[in-house]
């Protein structure tokens, strides 16, 4: 009997066809060689589906090619509902961060260098006058994230002493991260009080001593207690540090400096009121609800921060000239609220009236159609995301479909620009809320394209979104 996979072409062979051949001037050839040997291999276990003429298996070539290249961090249209989604790289930049990201890394900087000294300078001085002027704190700090803004803090304030926390608020974050773990990290000594509903300013009174380094305040930002609960406020256990000589550190979280009540979103502290509550430091991360790039940002009391400046670990911790250039582009427009408000993207996308979403999924629905798509639009319940506001639900709306969503799901995610929606009752549901209106275009062209058996063309250009160009108005 014959062994159809000794017809298998070599990969000499493969190599020299017109389609491959092309493809080895756009790349290396030992890459296009690795690809020939993966189409080989593959044809070797599966013989069955093996490609049959020149033809197929330069398209089959070309296809494991472009997956081999393709990054692995790649822009994606984030139709989840979930506005800071973690796992899609929560805040989008604002264009004013956007640019000065480009103008910094063009060229040469001023990161560590005194301009009116002619001397070296420090990168630490680039956005503290800024997020002090802001939240009304005496200093700042910036690091890689919050987690590393809160190990630097313990590691200074409490290394080798007793650090205070609420059972209550020793919280579980994304990825499997613990807040206790992290403390023990730090080289601090985890100190629990009360229990995990109700712990009150005794409790803390009572576990001071001359081996405590500092109090520790973890905001819930991620989930919430309700019923026969007790907590102590900030402002509070600010004084019962002060009395005791002993640093409250505050881990808030959120990065919120603006008060979103007025669009539903209530019970998060805004940094301002976190340092006027009297905590020595607080912090925060930088690409929450501040929407900006990832840092974890420190602010307090000048000694206390001083004390974190010199501490060796803040070298290792420290943030790069592009996140100090975003940051600062970023807080700038908080200057004036309602520009923070229009031009950071987070903040557009939870403050978009309902109704904007609404017409922009129905425009898109009608788009489909034309396309002959059949799309409902649906009401569905969008979340801020990032730990903050969770027990909150926004308003909003969605493109359903409901034929094959499961593989349309999977189509949408191998396109060229990939798009991360939802399944929910039986339908594929896209909602708007955290989609860029610039982007609607290019989420009606990529369901179109899934829905017919493919997805975008790579090279592809997606054209921009709404006709009219406006901007979502920041009313409910």
């Amino acid at each position: 009997m014959n062994d159809p996979r000794r017809a298998l072409p070599s990969i000499h062979v493969l190599l020299e066809l017109d389609g491959v051949r092309t493809l080895a001037e756009q790349v290396p050839r030992q890459v296009v060689a690795e690809a020939v040997r993966a189409a080989v291999a593959a044809a070797r276990e599966r013989p069955a589906d093996a490609p049959s003429t020149d033809a197929e298996w330069s398209a089959d070539i070309t296809a494991r090619l472009a997956a081999r290249e393709r990054p692995t961090l790649q822009p994606v249209l984030n139709a989840t509902g979930v506005v800071l989604h973690t796992n899609l790289g929560r805040a989008p930049l604002a264009a004013a961060a956007i640019n000065a990201i480009a103008d910094t890394a063009r060229g040469f900087s001023s990161l560590e260098y005194d301009m009116g000294a002619g001397a070296r300078g420090s990168r630490h001085v680039h956005c503290a006058a800024l997020l002090c002027e802001l939240t009304g704190a005496e200093d700042a700090l910036v690091v890689n994230n919050c987690a590393a803004a809160l190990v630097l803090a313990l590691n200074t304030l409490a290394d080798g002493r007793d650090a205070i926390v609420s059972r209550g608020e020793l919280v579980e974050i994304g990825g499997s991260f613990r807040v206790p773990d992290i403390m023990a990290k730090s080289g601090a000594r985890l100190v629990e009080v009360g229990t995990t509903n109700r712990t009150h300013a005794e409790d803390y009174r009572r576990a001071i001593s001359a081996q405590t380094g500092a109090l520790v305040r973890v905001h819930r930002s991620n989930f919430t207690l309700d019923g026969f609960v007790a907590a102590v406020s900030p402002r509070d256990l600010a004084a019962i540090a002060d009395a005791a000589k002993v640093p409250l550190l505050h881990d808030f979280g959120s990065g919120l400096m603006l008060d979103l009540s007025p669009w539903g979103l209530a019970g998060e502290p805004t940094a301002r009121d976190a340092v006027a509550d009297g905590a020595s430091l607080v912090v925060m991360s930088g690409d929450k609800l501040l929407g900006g790039p990832q840092a974890g940002i420190i602010l307090g009391r000048a000694a206390h921060v001083d004390a974190l400046r010199r501490n060796p670990l803040a070298r290792a911790l420290r943030v790069d000239k592009l996140t100090l250039a975003a940051l600062h582009a970023t807080l700038r427009l908080y200057r004036e609220p309602a520009r923070a408000l229009r031009e950071i993207p987070a903040l557009a996308m939870l403050t978009a009236s309902a109704e904007w979403v609404r017409q922009r999924a129905a425009a898109v629905q009608a788009a489909l159609a034309v396309h002959g798509v059949p799309a409902r639009v649906v009401s569905t319940a969008a979340t801020v995301g990032g730990g903050a506001f969770p027990s909150s639900r926004i308003p909003s709306w969605a493109v359903a479909l409901d034929e094959q969503p499961a593989v349309v799901d999977q189509r949408l995610r191998d396109g060229e620009r990939p798009v991360v929606g939802r399944i929910a009752d039986g339908a594929l549901l896209l909602d708007l809320r955290a989609v860029a209106p610039d982007d609607d275009r290019a989420l009606t062209d990529a369901l179109a394209a899934a829905v017919a058996g493919g997805s975008m063309p790579r090279g592809a250009v997606a054209r921009g979104a709404s006709e009219d160009g406006q901007e979502a108005p920041n009313d409910r």
